[in-house]
């Protein structure tokens, strides 16, 4: 959780400076009156470093008023800006209940502020009784209403909340990950076994005022995590890296690098290039040493601020956050939203997109994060009911393809702080945040807690496995889908670690599935299976796959479908049909045979027709597709070349097939 002085204050300081001016004053006592204007100009007076009046000298002035005068109204008001300024809400709120008992008249505008306060340390009870006085009232600003409502609603959500708070019982991710210096905006691997986050550090090549932000790195050992260190020197440099996300496997990261501004153009150091404010960029990890970083480029970035990318598990979509920018660096906090981007079919990004008004909202959202189950959305925003900061809220994408309304998670997880940087691991059964609370390292420190039942991700395995030559064992970097056998949805798709050919996915259930993996010089490999098939270790279920070298001969195509004594294709049967089109055009120089089987039931001369029809079907799908009919023929063998006898309906079905021969 961050302790923040909350948006809605600022305001209320800038508003008070610009209104409270007055040359009548509650006091007839010309020396208070005197040290009042005095201290009031040492508050005007902007040093230009810290962006803050001279509070010393005010607030010794303002002690010195208070002795000539205990019932200058005006002074107490003035009382409570500077401790405004100093971050003091509490003691800002008891001058200003000082400053409306003394004062003969108080201002309607008065209750505004003083509700806005009790808003940002959490006092909902007189919050809500401020704020109705300030809204019952015929003499209330309309352009105040707005605001007005947004606290009434907060304070009866956060007094509903603290009523049925919701188990939580953090706990700090140790020394391993936790230092003096600020740590935030963790990811994690899909296995939970590798952490990232970012790390501000002191850096005297840094350029702004010798601090920077670095990517870091920890791996859990027996169930605690490891000594960080810094991920990459090609990844981090002297300038800003952070809020980084892995994809499933590790294999890639997605961060967040800032422009320094040193040359007039966007320079984000380490010659690297961008569009705007901050850009992000990604680097894959190959053989353990991670790649120089690359611009994700348009139309993802911008001239604006793009951060806090989430990669989803399929590997398909990205989840950030946009922030929209003046000049350059200046921007407003509310102008920024959710969007997502998706791999196109030609391998580019898409145009991305506002996540829905439901999700988005006129104020602020940040911090996001897609599940691994990819339906699961966990955000911050201050925008939605909540405990007056920043909250982190959780939406359900539903059949439909539509994001549900967000559920708040709760108090005492959102507090009338700001909290953010969530993040729920992939069996949903830890958070991770960010938070400054006592009893921590310094500053802000990663914490750990079990997720509330209700607020948990939907079910999500993972598998691990690699991909290596069927002879000598050496890793391939092959291309690897996962798709759901029955939608025929594609659940992965990534390519194995170029290094040593592993790779890691997750999985949002336990459907029956089909696998595919290709190469170019190999055959492709093929199958169907259900993951309770799958060999189960202390890592999670196991799939390993040996490719073979392309070479003469006859496998079978196990995820071709035809209606009962029919030659029709069926629609689940694209998903295999698509691989050997992939194989065909990646191996240009091979020609294949197709050939269907039959079982024993029916006439025999029927069997051989049926079957020769289906494996014409298959070869006129593929030359529809654009592959040379010239390098592909076909022939049936209904029931002659059984592979098991024909004694059982298992073993029937197991004949019922159609084969490829590479001639």
């Amino acid at each position: 959780m961050i302790r923040r002085i909350p948006i809605l204050i600022m305001f209320l300081i800038i508003f008070q400076n610009a209104s409270a001016q007055s040359a009548f004053y509650t006091s007839s006592s010309k020396k208070a009156i005197k040290l009042y204007e005095k201290a009031l100009t040492c508050f005007n007076t902007i040093d230009p470093i810290s962006g803050k009046g001279n509070l010393k000298c005010a607030q010794e002035l303002l002690e010195k008023v208070f002795a000539k005068d205990s019932l200058f109204g005006e002074a107490y008001s003035l009382a409570a800006k500077i401790n405004i300024e100093r971050g003091d809400i509490n003691q800002a709120i008891k001058f200003k209940q000082k400053m409306m008992r003394v004062s003969p008249v108080v201002s309607l505008i008065e209750y505004y502020f003083l509700a806005g306060m009790q808003m940002g340390v959490g006092d909902y009870k007189n919050c809500l009784k401020n704020a109705t006085h300030y809204k019952s009232s015929p003499l209330a600003d309309a352009r105040f209403l707005v605001n007005i409502d947004r606290m009434i609603n907060n304070c009866v959500f956060a007094l509903n909340a603290i009523e049925n708070p919701v188990d939580f019982v953090p706990f700090n991710l140790g020394e391993g990950v936790n230092t003096s210096m600020p740590e935030y905006f963790p990811s994690l691997t899909a296995d939970d076994s590798t952490l990232l986050f970012t790390r501000r550090i002191n850096d005297k090549r840094a350029p702004f005022g010798g601090k920077q932000e670095e990517i870091f790195v920890s791996k859990k050992q027996f169930d605690l995590w490891g000594s960080s260190e810094l991920i990459s020197k090609k990844i981090n440099t002297e300038f800003n890296e952070g809020a980084p996300t892995f994809s499933t496997d590790g294999q890639y990261i997605i961060f967040v690098g800032c422009e320094t501004g040193a040359k007039g153009d966007y320079e984000y150091g380490d010659n690297r290039k961008g569009f705007g404010s901050c850009d992000l960029f990604y680097s894959q990890n190959i053989g353990g040493d991670w790649s120089k970083p690359i611009n994700l480029g348009r139309p993802i970035n911008t001239k604006h601020w793009e951060t806090q990318p989430s990669f989803s598990s399929d590997g398909k979509s990205l989840y950030f956050v946009r922030g929209l920018t003046y000049d350059r660096q200046r921007r407003n906090p509310d102008d920024q939203d959710i969007f997502v981007t998706k791999i196109t079919e030609n391998g580019t990004w898409s145009t991305p997109e506002r996540l829905p008004t439901n999700i988005n909202t006129p104020h602020r959202e940040e911090s996001v994060q897609i599940h691994p189950d990819g339906k699961t959305l966990y955000f911050a925003s201050n925008g939605h009911s909540g405990m007056g900061g920043l909250d982190i809220y959780m939406s359900r994408k539903g059949d439909d393809g539509k994001w549900g309304d967000p559920q708040n998670l709760g108090y005492p997880l959102n507090s009338y702080m700001d909290e953010n940087s969530i993040l729920i691991s992939s069996n949903g059964e830890l958070g991770y945040f960010s938070s400054n609370r006592e009893g921590g390292y310094g500053s802000l420190d990663l914490y750990g807690f079990k997720l509330d039942k209700k607020h948990k991700p939907l079910p999500v395995t993972f598998i691990k496995g690699k991909v290596y030559d069927a002879e000598d064992l050496t890793p391939l970097p092959a291309l690897f889908q996962l798709t759901n056998l029955s939608s025929g949805k594609i659940l992965s798709e990534l390519r194995a670690n170029s290094g040593n050919g592993e790779f890691l996915i997750t999985l949002p259930s336990k459907n029956d599935l089909a696998f595919h993996a290709e190469y170019v010089g190999y055959n492709l490999v093929s199958k169907n299976f259900s993951v309770d098939q799958l060999k189960i270790t202390n890592e999670g279920y196991v799939l390993d796959i040996p490719m073979n070298k392309i070479q003469p001969g006859t496998f079978v195509l196990e995820n071709i479908f035809f209606e009962v004594n029919k030659w029709d294709l069926k629609s689940n049967s694209i998903i295999e049909l698509d691989k050997v089109y992939k194989m065909l055009t990646l191996n240009k120089e091979i020609n294949i045979e197709i050939s269907g089987h039959t079982d024993n039931v029916g006439d025999s001369k029927s069997n051989i027709l049926l079957s020769e029809n289906r494996a014409k079907a298959v070869v006129n799908w593929l030359v529809e597709k654009g592959v040379d009919s010239s390098r592909m023929s076909f022939k049936g063998f209904g029931e002659t070349h059984p592979i098991v006898d024909n004694s059982s309906a298992e073993n029937r079905a197991k004949n019922r097939r159609t084969e490829l021969t590479i001639k």
